[in-house]
């Protein structure tokens, strides 16, 4: 399907710093150079100043690539009287601004770097005289105080007389008289330039989405990645385990599993329920692993006998994956779900069928009036919180074999740990397919769901 049939899936309105770091990368995993993509910026600031027909122009530029759009906007803007750029030459840029900075140096742009306060103060004429100044010191990845000698940078664009333009976001403490953001405002009353990123990189999950992921910190203690209890197993044995060793694999630090069936496997810690299936009759031992647990991955291998012990499960926990043959109704609710279904498992939840015309199929399961997150499975996976949809195409038809969705809800149930539940959804379905295609690269049509175990922490924590 052409991009432009989706593009009512695409969000608007202010994006956060994380999201649209994610959104970048995907345009650059889709093609869309970094480089260029400062240059189209840089562009729009040079156009957004231009506006205003100034003589004179003072452009305060940072390390990062907020700096680097401003230096790029210094090279066009290069044939007006007088352009100033004043940076910090104290640390190092990121790449991207550093190539910008070395470009410019072959500019009439006039360059004034500053290592301290002290260097800044022989510089206030430059803001005096300025007829325009442009705030290109710190963009959205900026955190805590602003730090000389950008606090003086600050001090001196504000007691200016000259309007200041901020690019995609004001540096912290600077009156701003315009906000120029990209792609999408990254704070209210911004005005928004197109700078060409394709659509296919906000609607369509890619590696960019695993910036998302929090980080482990290097004092982390054991337990510090989640602990997930999966539930399942009785009718059908290997499941649960399958599911298990997933949400291990995508950095769950504790799996246990409370099944009748057992499978002897070192890494998992076992809650043995005694009997074939799975009932009432242990709902004590069960709530009081749902109590200590951080996600709660129910339904792969469960029959059709334990809906009742899953509504019970579901009104205890905090955070659930529900999948398989948990997905009936009544239909079970966690305070914050995550629901994994194929097509017949959406229709017997929900009493749709979803359309195999892909936007229409995203309609549908954008309406499917659950409370939780839906991951409707298919050749193009579909995540929909009721509100926002996300595509997911990474897989490949060997992932039909049996246990390829019960990986899924593991890697979910991981991700649920320590993220909401539409990022971790989406985020399940790309590493599930990256995995799936990995895996299918040695083994074609026979592989197997336990083959693509070893790609899923490759996929998900690359080095």
């Amino acid at each position: 399907m052409a991009a432009g049939e989706l593009r009512e899936f695409r969000e608007t309105g202010v994006i956060d710093a994380g999201r649209m770091r994610a959104v970048e990368e995907n345009a650059v995993a889709l093609g869309y150079p970094s480089l260029l993509m400062m240059e189209s910026a840089g562009r729009a600031v040079a156009d957004a100043v231009l506006a205003s027909d100034p003589d004179r122009i003072l452009i305060l530029c940072g390390r990062g690539n907020n700096g680097g759009d401003g230096m790029v906007a210094a090279r066009y803007l290069q044939h007006i009287g007088a352009v100033d750029v004043v940076y910090p030459e104290c640390g190092s840029m990121t790449p991207s601004a550093a190539a910008q900075a070395s470009l410019l140096r072959h500019c009439t742009a006039a360059l004034h770097p500053v290592r301290c306060a002290t260097d800044v103060k022989p510089l206030g004429r430059l803001f005096e005289e300025a007829d325009v100044i442009v705030d290109a010191m710190l963009g959205t990845g900026a955190s805590g105080a602003v730090r000389e000698p950008l606090a003086t940078l600050v001090a001196g664009a504000n007691a200016s007389p000259a309007p200041i333009v901020a690019v995609d976001i004001p540096t912290p403490g600077i009156r701003a008289n315009r906000i120029l953001s990209f792609h999408r405002p990254k704070v209210e009353g911004a005005d928004v330039a197109d700078i060409g990123i394709p659509l296919d990189a906000e609607i369509y999950t890619g590696p960019g989405d695993l910036l998302l992921v929090p980080a482990r910190s290097p004092g982390a203690h054991k337990g510090a990645g989640g602990e997930v209890l999966v539930i399942g197993g009785g009718p059908y044995q290997g499941a649960p385990y399958i599911a298990a060793m997933g949400a291990l694999r995508a950095g769950a630090d504790i799996v246990r599993i409370a099944s009748p069936a057992y499978i002897p496997m070192p890494d998992l810690i076992y809650e043995r329920l005694e009997g074939k299936v799975i009932t009432e009759e242990h709902l004590a031992t069960i709530l009081s692993l749902v109590d200590r647990t951080d996600v709660v991955v129910c339904g792969m291998g469960l029959g059709k006998e334990s809906h009742d012990v899953v509504l019970a499960i579901a009104e205890a926990a905090e955070r659930a994956v529900f999948d398989a043959d948990a997905l009936a109704r009544p239909l079970p609710a966690a305070k914050r779900t995550i629901y994994t279904p194929h097509a017949g498992e959406f229709a017997r939840m929900t009493g749709r069928e979803p359309p195999a015309d892909l936007a229409a199929r995203a309609r549908c399961v954008r309406g499917a009036r659950t409370t939780g997150t839906v991951l409707l499975k298919g050749p193009v996976d579909v995540i929909s919180d009721g509100a926002r949809v996300r595509f997911n195409r990474t897989g490949t038809p060997a992932m039909t074999v049996g246990g390829t969705g019960d990986l899924l809800a593991g890697i979910a149930g991981a991700l649920f740990c320590r993220l909401p539940a539409f990022e971790a959804a989406g985020i399940a379905a790309y590493v599930n397919g990256r995995a799936g295609m990995r895996a299918a690269e040695g083994r074609g049509c026979g592989m197997l769901a336990t083959d693509m175990l070893d790609f899923i922490p490759e996929e998900l924590f690359p080095v």
